[in-house]
């Protein structure tokens, strides 16, 4: 079976915030031996990636230095370049960046970026604001997703107020045609509304990253019902384990094979792929 693994970091230890740092080696010891090496030498991440079984990998900057970390989109850029197999996203901050439209629309057209994504908790603003419709609406034209952070965060300086799902309805609705997704699926507060934003909207859609595969059926008990809208990411290189250990705890999960199929490849081969 593919794999599409949506959601994977370049991360550096010298732009991680304090908390950043102290909580992602708490979680895994194993955490700057893998990003020191990693970091610096992209076809070995490819490797790692092919030999856990994983076919294309998104990989995610991070514009938030008050919260979590910066890793400019244009790194991330330089590091997927050569590697067929790792996907670019832009990561842009709307308090900091002047014309974050224009922004996007040049990373997308001229340096290949394949989707964008944001940060509401790390950089401060509500999905709905009017100030960011041009941004979804670049997006929208573009035929790119936008990623939301949409769950709990324990880094310093975090305001959860930001990242409540429901202000992702007006964003849904205000751009029918715009692929969002809803990054970790409420984690921790809002599972219930992540799940039924995505059954109401036909462009809502939720990624599992940071969800213990074991408990994602206690989480979402009607999983088989929403599979056309749910997408696999590991969080690599934060998460405890290796990425085909979270693959195989899919794949042990009494869910249909359809259900799974889509949601380790067919969903997101379909954002990342089909216009």
């Amino acid at each position: 079976m593919q794999v599409i693994d949506f959601h994977t970091h370049l991360l550096k230890r010298e732009m991680l915030t304090p908390s950043h740092r102290d909580f992602l080696k708490e979680t895994n010891p194993r955490f700057f031996e893998r990003i020191d090496e990693y970091a610096k030498r992209p076809e070995m991440f490819a490797s790692y990636l092919r030999g856990q079984g994983v076919s294309y990998a998104v990989v995610l900057p991070e514009y938030a230095p008050a919260t979590s970390t910066f890793v400019p989109t244009e790194d991330v850029i330089d590091y997927c370049k050569g590697q067929d197999i790792l996907i670019p996203f832009a990561s842009l901050n709307p308090n900091t960046h002047p014309d974050p439209a224009a922004k996007l629309r040049t990373f997308v057209t001229e340096c290949g970026v394949r989707g964008l994504k944001l940060l509401p908790s790390y950089q401060f603003f509500y999905p709905n604001e009017p100030r960011l419709y041009p941004l979804y609406s670049v997006a929208q034209d573009l035929r790119i997703p936008v990623v939301f952070h949409i769950g709990s965060s324990l880094f310093k300086g975090t305001r959860m107020k930001y990242c409540d799902p429901i202000y992702l309805d007006d964003v849904a609705v205000d751009f029918p045609d715009l692929r969002i997704v809803m990054a970790h699926s409420g984690r921790g507060f809002w599972y219930e509304k992540c799940f039924f934003l995505s059954r109401l909207h036909k462009n809502i859609y939720m990624d599992v990253t940071g969800l213990p595969p074991k408990n994602l059926l206690n989480y979402f008990p009607d999983l088989d019902k929403n599979s056309d809208k749910v997408l696999f990411g590991s969080d690599w290189p934060a998460m405890p384990s290796e990425v085909k250990a979270n693959i195989d705890g899919i794949l042990s999960l009494p869910l249909k094979d359809s259900t799974i199929s889509k949601m380790l490849f067919e969903n997101a081969s379909k954002i990342l792929f089909e216009s």
